[in-house]
């Protein structure tokens, strides 16, 4: 029967590892069990079926979440789960079934799951035929474990910037995708390195399509739905049709998802995310020392995810950055207040994660149990608020405090969760609250024996419990049948006690005990058999049963066969009562669910933004001026993460000045490397990107106008699945941000037109520069080592602000040179332009032999000594590798 079993299910889920549940043990068999022990590195073994050796692997059931890590997150593998249930017509055997398949996008409660990171799976859909770059196309991404659910209209142009600010574990495509490897939506999918699935969309059942929250009125399964686009409408449904597939028994309702409305948000594209490493670090990978790393300072998990969010989806909209602000300076201004709130924070469960637990059908009582300490926690929160805020009004002369205005709102979006508090309270055992009154009453504690509860003291035989020796969830005094079921259990069990000793005395067996199992059923059982069988087995009364090696048992069928079979039917009953108690429960979870999550968002949005409090304390941030006008004002600005890198080696940050208006919107730097260029340009796009999340910036003064977008064009590395080099990545982003960079745009550029010839690199500059000073009219910052690009924008020391580029400034970064030839960056940007890289002092310092220093000198000298150098032909250049080859420098007068 298990061998059919299995057959039948690697024919149903071909493309998925299949698990199967054998007892303590999750197995694999047949050609799949290779393929498990050597992705697991287990023992690979084998087994007898119908005479034929059938190959197996298998581990315990407690090493489950180890492997499935290894398999889904490590190797990208679907894992078919098929679960065992025990029959109730016989309880010695079992029926399976695959009741989930786990996908990296459709995890739920797995404990390798990062809480503080989102675990989104993306539904991408589009026509087959479309390909050109403003062709539309519908997102719809959920979060499984949270039930966070967004959708958006998108085009094929921005959909790689699209899934690196989702950042998707899984993205799920149309099926005819399959076998076009080399579409536009395939190889923009691929770019962040998460597994691609395919899927169908098929059409829904009425009980499963996406329903509105009880806050709404929407309803989305339309292909005319209000509010939605068609694109949308079906992105949502290939999400619903593959989450019905992989979830199956777990597949729950699905509300109507919020839409990201790209006019309310910065727009960040894929380059810069990864560019300004606001995720993960470019040269390690990973997290550490990402500016979402380095910068959290929240407590709660899911205010961990909404401040990453935050960070990839910045506000444009004043007046909620404003709102924002000011929550930021009411805790920065009250230090004590910041504080214990952070303590309150830390008590604050994932509301969302265990509500979506309810939802999917995996919910518990320690579940419910969490979300009575939720609402617990959310009360004590709002009573510290209120508490602080009635101080300060006290204090006023007029009774009433501008600074509690937004919080005010905030809270406002809360709802009052006492009632289903109460209702959990009174209903679920709480073992840890028992345990602790009765050690307060100077008891001895209750879980130190394992005797969880006064209703199951007979613990090791299987009576008068629930199974797998589990406590009961639900208190006697929930109802009144409950508590007369608990009566009755007690008083059988007293009568089970006293039927055991009289029969202890009786026969003189101590070791003798009442018991019941699956296998043997009602017995009485001898743990020391030689001592205490001599009576019981010249006894007619007990019926031999099983017998080990220094074990026995017997049937007793007179007086226990009748008591054992009462209290394993009263046992049934309370547990029937109790599971109706706990759907109760849960559907009053499943009705509040809504406004749960919105409490929860609430707290994340108090944990983020004293979280920016807190960070604004430590690093003497400050409150920026948030304006519509073209401005970028930040005086002595500084890098979030390079600052606090400098700092924990006992070093400073050179702070820097920018300013950029209508009369100064691009500025030409040049300078050195290592000077600070390139972390002046990153500094400048994170204080905007920070300022506009609501956050302080790290700055004596910032005023800074809206930001519609941000690109960057710093830091190329080779594309080689799509055969494309450093340079030609470089032009992609390069055209990618003249083509789409507007006046409300920041843009930094560095070192456009390197890795060419320096004629072609020079034109490439200017001709970048000049698209966007005189067609994109963006605010700009282009760093260069063409000091040449000056020349030509009509720069010099006697002559500025005139002419056809009077709007454009020029900076520079130097070194600070010492008497005995050793130099130093200042790192500090200065007006004017530097006419000098010093690359051969930068060569020296990294190692370059001296005959290779003084080789690179004497050409530097002739190349600076010789006006028409561009027009060299080949007649003297190679003169000029003759003498340098006989180590005999030409002089200026030799090489004309």
């Amino acid at each position: 029967m298990l061998a059919i079993e299995i057959l039948e299910n690697l024919a149903r889920f071909p493309h998925c590892i299949l698990l199967t549940r054998v007892g303590q043990f999750y197995e694999s068999y047949f050609d799949q069990a290779a393929e498990v022990a050597q992705l697991l590195t287990i023992k690979l073994t084998s087994r007898k079926w119908d005479k034929q050796e059938v190959l197996m692997a298998g581990f315990p059931i407690m090493h489950l979440d180890r492997h499935l890590k290894t398999l889904i997150q490590v190797h990208k593998r679907p894992v078919a789960m098929c679960e065992e249930f025990r029959r109730e017509d016989q309880p010695d055997k079992f029926n399976r079934r695959v009741v989930r398949i786990l996908t990296p996008g459709t995890l739920i409660d797995e404990s390798f799951v990062n809480q503080y990171q989102d675990n989104y799976l993306l539904a991408i859909n589009l026509p087959l035929d479309s390909r050109d770059a403003d062709d539309l196309l519908g997102l719809a991404w959920i979060d499984v474990s949270t039930g966070e659910f967004f959708s958006q209209k998108s085009s094929l142009n921005h959909l790689e910037d699209d899934v690196a600010r989702i950042a998707p574990r899984e993205i799920v495509l149309p099926s005819y995708f399959e076998p076009n490897s080399s579409h536009p939506v395939v190889i923009a999918s691929r770019q962040e390195g998460c597994p691609i699935s395919f899927a169908t969309i098929n059409a829904f059942p009425s009980d499963q399509i996406p329903t509105a929250a009880p806050a709404s009125d929407d309803v989305l399964y339309s292909t005319e739905t209000p509010g939605y686009s068609q694109e949308e409408t079906a992105a949502v449904r290939l999400l619903m049709s593959f989450l019905r597939t992989n979830l199956l028994e777990h597949m729950t309702d699905v509300t109507v998802p919020a839409r990201h409305k790209v006019e309310n948000r910065m727009e960040i594209d894929a380059h810069t995310i990864r560019a300004l490493e606001i995720r993960e670090n470019m040269r390690e990978g990973g997290s550490s020392g990402s500016l979402t790393n380095v910068l959290k300072r929240t407590i709660t998990s899911s205010g961990t995810r909404l401040f990453s969010r935050w960070l990839t989806s910045p506000s444009t909209s004043i007046p909620e950055i404003i709102a924002r602000q000011d929550l930021v300076s009411l805790f920065l201004s009250r230090p004590h207040f910041r504080r214990d709130l952070r303590q309150l924070f830390r008590e604050v469960a994932d509301a969302s994660r265990i509500v979506q637990k309810f939802l999917l059908g995996r919910g518990d009582s320690d579940d419910l149990l969490h979300v009575n300490k939720i609402i617990s926690s959310w009360s004590m929160i709002g009573d510290r608020i209120a508490s602080e805020r009635d101080a300060d009004l006290q204090h006023s002369q007029d009774g009433k405090h501008s600074d509690w205005e937004n919080m005010d709102r905030l809270l406002a979006r809360m709802t009052r969760m006492e009632a289903l508090a109460e209702s959990i309270d009174s209903a679920v055992d709480d073992p840890e609250l028992r345990r602790k009154e009765a050690l307060s009453m100077g008891a001895d504690d209750p879980l130190l024996d394992g005797e969880e509860s006064q209703e199951t003291p007979f613990t090791n035989t299987g009576l008068g419990r629930p199974p797998y020796g589990q406590r009961w969830r639900i208190k006697p005094t929930y109802s009144q049948s409950l508590q007369e079921l608990h009566a009755r259990l007690t008083s059988l069990m007293y009568n089970k006690e006293r039927m055991q000793s009289l029969l202890q005395r009786k026969y003189g067996a101590p070791s003798l005990t009442l018991r019941a199992s699956p296998s043997l059923g009602l017995h009485v059982h001898l743990s020391k058999m030689k001592r205490d069988r001599t009576k019981l087995t010249s006894s007619t009364v007990f019926i031999p049963l099983h017998q080990s090696n220094t074990t026995q048992s017997f049937v007793y069928p007179q007086r226990w066969t009748q008591l054992g079979t009462a209290i394993n039917q009263v046992t049934a009953e309370i547990l029937a009562a109790e599971k109706l108690a706990f759907e109760s429960l849960r559907g009053e979870v499943i009705i509040l669910a809504a406004e749960l999550r919105k409490n929860a968002r609430v707290v994340d949005e108090l944990d983020v933004t004293c979280a920016f409090a807190e960070l604004a304390a430590e690093m003497k941030l400050v409150r920026p001026i948030m304006t519509t006008e073209p401005v970028f004002n930040v005086e002595n600005g500084r890098h979030p993460t390079v600052e606090l890198s400098l700092l924990s080696s006992g070093r400073n940050f050179t702070p820097n000045t920018t300013l950029l208006t209508e009369s100064s919107r691009l500025h030409i730097i040049t300078g050195p490397n290592m000077a600070g260029k390139s972390t002046l340009l990153r500094q400048t796009a994170l204080i905007a990107i920070l300022a506009q999340t609501g956050s302080f910036v790290p700055a004596d003064f910032a005023r800074i106008g809206i930001v519609d977008k941000v690109f960057s064009r710093v830091g190329a590395r080779d594309d080689l699945f799509r055969n494309r080099s450093t340079f030609m990545v470089e032009m992609l982003e390069t055209a990618d941000i003249l083509t789409r960079a507007t006046a409300s745009s920041l843009v930094i550029m560095d070192e456009v037109g390197r890795g060419t010839t320096v004629k072609d690199g020079l034109a490439i500059a200017f001709a970048t520069a000049h698209h966007l000073y005189s067609i994109n009219k963006s605010r700009a910052l282009f760093a260069t080592h063409f000091h040449e690009l000056a020349d030509m924008f009509g720069y010099s020391d006697e002559c500025r602000k005139t002419g056809a580029f009077k709007d454009m400034d020029f900076y520079c970064s130097d070194i600070d040179e010492t008497d005995d030839d050793y130099f130093s960056y200042s790192h500090r940007v200065r007006p004017g332009v530097n006419r000098d890289s010093h690359g051969i002092r930068v060569a020296r310092l990294g190692g370059m032999p001296p005959s290779a220093i003084q080789t690179a000198t004497s050409v530097l000298e002739y190349l600076r000594g010789t006006p028409d150098y561009w027009h060299a032909g080949p007649t003297k250049l190679q003169q000029l590798g003759i003498d340098l080859a006989r180590a005999n420098p030409p002089s200026i007068t030799n090489a004309e």
